[in-house]
């Protein structure tokens, strides 16, 4: 008898479900490491958009400005 198939008898029904992250919490790890993959994401595209606008005010912004006042 195969590791599988002693796994199989003894884990019964859930043999083959996605193991959960905690007991009695309905998220399983495949959906844990979803999550952490676009919060990855997500956090990476915020920094961009900080960045571009810092640059945007900080050396874009000042131009402006100075033609409003002159014109």
């Amino acid at each position: 008898m195969g590791e599988s198939k002693r796994r199989q008898e003894a884990m019964g029904d859930s043999y083959g479900k996605p193991e959960s992250v905690l007991p009695g919490i309905p998220i399983s790890k495949d959906t844990a490491a979803k999550f952490v993959s676009w919060s990855t994401k997500g956090a990476w595209a915020g920094i961009i958009l900080m960045i571009g606008a810092w640059l945007t005010i900080r050396f874009i912004g000042p131009g402006f400005g100075w033609w409003t006042l002159t014109n």
